[in-house]
């Protein structure tokens, strides 16, 4: 079993934590708020009181963190920062969704320390979180993917190499892109064919009988329907990806679909709906006058 250290126990992170837990793995944990490390110090693990003192003596260090800011933070405060006190021969990963030109600095800024980066962020939320049911895009050196894979599916189900540091960030902002664009086209249909008068749960079930629909679609419209947005992908967090997302291209008119989305999830957030489900989205087609 190996020595790990994991920084971020945010409601994915938690749960990523506990498996690695489970899987026998001797683990020290930091959070900027620490009373989430107590049920986790319960279980078994050690708490550090900096991401510094968590990454002493590891062999893996795993962050999961909200946005590009946090993972600066974490990784490069100049007293406290976890870079600065990574031993030698320690990989360290990067699961959390961030934009590429981060991703890209902070894989550089490992090769200069001789340190082995992977930026291997997730698809799923906290049910396949839970059920270690995650899928993980990994990008970096084969040898390193390699290396970390029998620890990434103690908390997954599959690791993907799907490129070099950078490519992997842009392909898990593009699934996520793909996906909140999905969503919010649904949330327009369902709404207009109401307004009409015409059934939205039959457009669903109908649209869910074609080859078009995708399983995520198909769940995400069924949640539209029951008003279910429990914040298993909040509409901040959706409006931050997509976000990211444009800064690949550099330009948002390269990419009118994606900014499209994006202005529609940010007027949700403006609205006061950032903390809802990312199928939440569909409430501001009910306001008069969207």
């Amino acid at each position: 079993m190996a020595k790990i250290a994991f920084l971020g126990l945010g409601a994915m992170g938690s749960r990523m934590a506990r498996s690695l837990l489970a899987a026998g793995h001797e683990l020290t944990v930091w959070n900027r708020d620490p009373q989430k490390a107590e049920a986790l110090r319960d279980a078994g693990a050690d708490v550090a009181l900096t991401p510094r003192d968590a990454v002493a003596d590891r062999d893996f260090v795993f962050c999961m963190l909200r946005d590009d800011i946090a993972s600066r933070q974490v990784w490069l405060d100049a007293e406290d920062g976890a870079l600065g006190g990574l031993p030698e021969g320690t990989v360290a990963v990067e699961c959390s969704t961030l934009s590429v030109d981060w991703v890209e600095e902070l894989a550089e800024l490992c090769r200069r320390r001789n340190t082995i980066f992977l930026d291997a962020p997730v698809v799923g939320s906290r049910p396949q979180a839970e059920a270690r049911q995650l899928i993980f895009l990994a990008g970096g050196a084969v040898e390193a993917v390699s290396r970390a894979e029998a620890v990434l599916l103690h908390m997954g189900a599959s690791v993907h190499h799907a490129g070099p540091n950078g490519a992997v960030a842009a392909a898990k902002l593009a699934v996520n892109t793909l996906f909140g664009i999905q969503v919010a086209v649904l949330a327009e249909l369902i709404e207009a064919v109401r307004y009409r008068g015409f059934d939205p749960a039959h457009l669903v079930e109908l649209i869910s009988a074609t080859p078009v629909c995708s399983p995520a679609a198909k769940a995400a419209a069924g949640a539209m329907l029951l008003d279910a947005f429990p914040p298993l992908f909040p509409i901040q967090i959706v409006e931050k990806d997509l976000g990211y997302a444009l800064s690949i291209a550099g330009l948002g008119e390269s990419t009118p679909l994606a900014s499209a989305a994006r202005n529609v999830f940010a007027r949700a957030v403006n609205e006061g709906h950032g903390t809802d489900n990312i199928t939440g989205i569909v409430q501001l087609y009910r306001q008069p006058g969207f």
